[in-house]
């Protein structure tokens, strides 16, 4: 490294070693989702101040920028940015992407990469059964017993689900087994939105032990809907918590998983020692058990991260390879769980909190019930505007340059009228179309965000009055105010929201089959890259 400059051939290096390192990708997200390198995690410049804390809580940790290499220098901005923060071991990697792929190295597009990458590899080399939609609909016509567990989020659940579906998100098909599929002789079926969880879910049940047949529904839900089957909308149905038979199955298998795979254990006061040393050796502290668990009380300084969940977005939940990871539950089962998955996932400092937050005395029982609060720098820049006041002041003759920096779909379904989208990365541009406005308002999805546009705006226009919308553009619908829809005025790509085919109930088949074409050829481009560490389950 030179210059503040990490070149491609150095980066990669740093990538293959066992040194604790972030790279960060600045750039918008559906930029990023479209072509990126493996091993980097996306903080994208408009949000930096509120991510990269989460992604790095250390700041000692040496962290690479980049971006697409096209000279918009965003790489740049956001190293200065991050010493600003003080994140003093901050570089850029060299010509960014472009000289990236030019080097010879290996790129890939989509969303949660490693994951997919790796559950392709898993079903080639462990033969992890699965089964087709029509394959599933003959055997359930047929009468045999079959037991569908939807193991995607609540939300998605939500959204579109199987009819005969029913909601065990992630390790919780493992914690509720006995209770979801009382009879050995079921078959249990593994679905997620498209074939990742679905498949990671089908192994982790087969090496629990239960004695049911096990396999992945090929295709997911996805799937499911491009052969012509129903699916049900708002569905709002919640599996309860484990019977005492179930959780003792649930305990059972799970610490004989945890021997047969070698899963590392920590007491409290080991917790507390490494908690204290976290300014130097990056920790990262996760609940792995239901939002609504985590929000009833929780451990000091740990993060809300459902564990196939965790194990799915892993580098949107941590940026820093190699570092600490110190998992959370009430009894362990699912600590393990999501532990026997990271450590597949070449994350090899993984750690369960013994007896989970019931047995291990952390805190002493006195655990925290409220949000963990947003991380980020403080902005100083304290000049407001209600939303009254500029109500009144968008009806004068020559009313103010309106801006909103919040994300562009939220933009679409409502924004305050007049108002013009960009990312805040992007306010540059805004100034080249608008350089004499005398009176300038930012408004975002969050105050905060706006205030750190509002500072970035003022820098632009000095001669301006420049204000934030106090609340942002929620705080104007809650007050009743007129909102518009659509995007009349865009000065930048609406490229800041990755929209995921398998999330979408409307998706069209092209989109669907494409989206599996994808996934497929992920394992491939995997191995070729040569960062990767993956494991086998033994």
């Amino acid at each position: 490294m030179s210059n503040g400059y990490c070149s491609p051939d150095e980066t990669m290096q740093r990538l293959k070693s066992r040194e604790r390192l972030a790279l960060i990708d600045v750039r918008e997200q559906e930029e990023f989702s479209r072509n990126h390198v493996l091993r980097a995690s996306n903080a994208p410049l408009s949000r930096l101040e509120f991510m990269l804390p989460l992604l790095v809580p250390c700041k000692k940790v040496p962290i690479i920028f980049m971006d697409g290499g096209d000279g918009d220098a965003r790489a740049g901005k956001a190293c200065e940015r991050a010493r600003e923060m003080g994140y003093r071991e901050s570089s850029c990697l060299r010509g960014g992407l472009a000289d990236w792929l030019e080097a010879g190295y290996i790129a890939v597009d989509g969303t949660s990469c490693m994951t997919k990458s790796y559950a392709e590899y898993l079903e080639q080399e462990m033969k992890t059964p699965s089964l087709t939609p029509d394959e599933i609909r003959q055997r359930i016509a047929q009468g045999e017993k079959v037991a569908l567990l939807d193991i995607r989020v609540p939300e998605e659940y939500a959204s579109m689900a199987i009819p005969e579906g029913i909601s065990a998100p992630g390790c919780e098909s493992a914690y509720r087994f006995l209770d979801l599929v009382p009879s050995p002789d079921t078959l249990v079926i593994t679905n997620c939105g498209s074939r990742t969880r679905g498949i990671l879910c089908a192994q982790m049940l087969i090496d629990l032990g239960v004695p049911n047949p096990v396999a992945s529904m090929r295709g997911g839900t996805l799937n499911w809907k491009l052969s012509g089957y129903d699916l049900e909308f708002n569905r709002t149905d919640r599996t309860a918590p484990p019977s005492f038979q179930a959780l003792a199955f649930a305990r059972e298998h799970a610490n004989m998983l945890a021997q047969k795979h070698d899963i590392s254990f920590v007491d409290a006061a080991e917790l507390q020692a490494w908690q204290e040393e976290a300014d130097k050796i990056p920790l990262y502290v996760f609940d792995v058990r239901q939002p609504e668990e985590y929000a009833a009380g929780h451990l000091k300084g740990s993060r809300c991260a459902p564990g196939c969940q965790l194990a799915q977005l892993s580098d949107d939940f941590a940026a820093v390879r190699n570092a600490r990871f110190v998992l959370v539950d009430d009894t362990e089962v699912r600590s393990i769980i999501t532990a026997y998955w990271l450590k597949q996932l070449d994350i090899p400092d993984v750690h369960v909190l013994r007896g989970g937050l019931g047995g291990s005395g952390v805190n002493h029982g006195k655990l925290e019930s409220l949000p963990a609060p947003i991380p980020g720098i403080e902005c100083r820049f304290d000049k407001g505007i209600t939303c009254q006041k500029l109500a009144q002041k968008l009806a004068e003759k020559e009313p103010p340059l309106l801006i909103n920096v919040g994300y562009s779909d939220k933009h679409r379904a409502g924004h305050i009228p007049g108002a013009v989208w960009t990312p805040r990365c992007w306010l540059e541009r805004v100034h080249g179309h608008y350089p004499h406005a005398r009176v300038v308002v930012i408004t975002s999805d969050c105050e905060k965000h706006a205030r750190l546009a509002a500072a970035d705006a003022e820098r632009l226009w000095p001669h301006a009055d420049v204000r934030f919308l106090k609340g942002g553009t929620p705080d104007w619908a809650k007050k009743g105010f007129e909102l518009e829809t659509g995007m009349p005025v865009s000065l930048s790509a609406e490229d800041d929201v990755w929209y995921l085919t398998y999330k979408d109930p409307h998706a069209k088949q092209e989109a669907m089959e494409t989206f599996f074409d994808w996934d497929h050829a992920l394992a491939k481009k995997m191995l070729a890259d040569g960062t990767c560490r993956f494991r086998l389950p033994k």
